[in-house]
């Protein structure tokens, strides 16, 4: 019978994507640990809802500003070195903060900038971070590979960082930055133990003392290679449409369900650990999902069934059935953000993973700033449950239009960076 550490990273992914999972698993605790501290620092210092909704701007506010860049840079530089430089500028944030809260000298505008600091550094750290698992495990293992760190998010990021998080900002302002200071730390000296350093094709052996072009050539490449390929082109322009549908109803989600379902505050947090319950079993489950059913089949299925989410929403006026409803969408979403990632990985170069990461990353807050902006002014003009009928209909509608074009996508091969048209079909 196979060890639970044989489950959860088999031997024959290697030691280094251990040393990635383990690295990727004690950030997301500490990024956790934020997610619910963050937001409690700044409600304590401020009532205004301007300055509030800023906190929150300014977790995406730096992938429309540097996304593309990060993903330049990571396609030039040794990409575990940058991880781990990226990482140690956040724990310096993280401990000028902490100077701040315990010398009683922090205020809100501090606070503010420290969290578009910390944004900054975390677009790095991911951007470059995405590009590891490929030149770690063979194509085959991709799948299995990002499961097991999408279980690591869910886990740590969304169930037990929350919680902790919230405890430790009871105990004193600066104890959930202290404690995340140690996971961001942690979590460098474990990248560090990857045997084999990932560095780009393209890299020089000097560690980049070697000039390069202009950063901005590098972005211009990077589009220029994923508007020639696409299957890629699809895929991502698919995450960015769903993006915008789905982020509609997800800003007022807080007033869908305090007002709509009357389920109150308790329910709303409900809501969200539905879906990150259903996100984890779903995850737990991809290995025999990818064994039994095609990706094609997969991403038609999970795509249906946020259509369907968006008008169960809609129509339900029922606490209990938006939970259910919930779980559900937890489960389909991470299977397809799951399969999402593999399919790009595998059919991007080496070379371009981190610029068209990056494209794909600012596609999903560009959608999700759209969509947002979309959802306020549908709720406010036609009532609560619009955003979610908005939704079913353009989702239904994008649908249809990328219906055929799913097994393009999943059928596509690799191609070389010089030569975007040389095997994929055209959608």
């Amino acid at each position: 019978m196979p060890t639970l550490g044989e489950l959860v990273a088999p031997r024959r992914m290697g030691r280094d994507f251990r040393w990635l999972l383990a690295s990727s698993w004690t950030s997301n605790v500490g990024d956790g640990v934020a997610l619910a501290a963050a937001p409690l620092l700044i409600a304590s210092m401020t009532s205004s809802p301007i300055l509030v909704a800023a906190g929150a701007i300014l977790q995406f506010l730096p992938w429309l500003l540097f996304g593309l860049h990060a993903g330049a840079i990571a396609d030039r530089f040794d990409r575990r070195r940058l991880v781990m430089l990226a990482n140690a500028a956040r724990a310096v944030v993280l401990a000028a903060l902490c100077v701040f809260l315990l010398t009683g000298t922090a205020n809100i505008w501090i606070v503010l900038a420290v969290a578009f600091l910390y944004g900054t550094a975390e677009v790095f750290v991911d951007t470059a971070g995405s590009t590891l698992l490929p030149m770690l495990v063979q194509p085959a293992d991709l799948g299995i590979g990002n499961a097991r760190l999408q279980a690591g998010y869910l886990v740590a990021n969304q169930f037990a960082g929350p919680p902790l998080g919230a405890f430790l900002f009871a105990a004193g302002s600066a104890w959930p930055f202290l404690v995340e200071i140690v996971c961001v730390l942690a979590a460098v000296v474990l990248i560090s133990r990857l045997a084999r350093t990932p560095v780009p094709p393209r890299a020089s052996a000097d560690g980049g003392a070697t000039a390069h072009p202009p950063v901005h050539t590098d972005i211009v490449e990077g589009l220029r290679w994923l508007w020639g390929n696409p299957p890629v082109r699809m895929l991502v322009l698919i995450i960015l449409l769903f993006n915008v549908t789905w982020a509609a109803p997800w800003g007022v989600l807080v007033l869908y369900a305090t007002e709509h379902l009357h389920m109150g505050a308790v329910g709303y947090g409900a809501l969200t650990t539905a879906s990150a319950v259903g996100g984890i079993l779903a995850t737990l489950s991809f290995g025999w999902l990818e064994r039994h059913i095609s990706f094609a089949t997969l991403m038609r299925i999970v795509l249906t069934l946020e259509v369907l989410m968006h008008l169960a929403f809609a129509l339900t006026t029922v606490g209990w059935v938006a939970l259910v409803i919930m779980f559900f969408f937890g489960a389909y979403a991470f299977v397809w953000g799951t399969i999402s990632t593999t399919v790009r990985q595998r059919l991007v170069p080496a070379e371009l993973q981190g610029r068209v990461a990056s494209v794909n990353m600012v596609g999903v807050f560009g959608g999700m700033v759209i969509g947002q902006a979309l959802g306020g002014v549908i709720a406010e003009i036609w009532g609560l449950t619009a955003p979610w009928w908005f939704a079913f209909a353009g989702a239904a509608l994008t649908l249809l239009f990328v219906w055929k074009p799913i097994s393009a996508i999943v059928s596509a091969k690799p191609v070389s960076q010089d030569d975007p048209a040389q095997e994929p079909n055209e959608p």
